[in-house]
């Protein structure tokens, strides 16, 4: 299935902005801008990642919301 056609793994209907390259749980690899955006709020980001959009959705996320300001990685094919 390609991308353009998967849902976000968390709430099984957003379309996903990111890849998690490096999940604890392989069932939770794909975020939609919602999700990723809860994630990094909560302050568990994803390290490791691939954008799927083309544009860094999910960098700007990062720099948005982020303070903990950790390394992470843009993960290219």
């Amino acid at each position: 299935m390609g991308a353009h056609r998967r849902k976000c793994d968390w709430c099984g209907s957003g379309t996903p902005i990111v890849r998690d390259m490096d999940p604890l749980n392989p069932e939770y690899q794909y975020w939609c801008e919602e999700c990723a955006r809860a994630l990094i709020i909560k302050g568990d980001p994803i390290e490791t990642y691939r954008e799927l959009e083309g544009e860094p959705i999910y960098g700007r996320l990062l720099d948005e919301h982020c303070t903990l300001k950790r390394f992470y990685s843009f993960a290219t094919a």
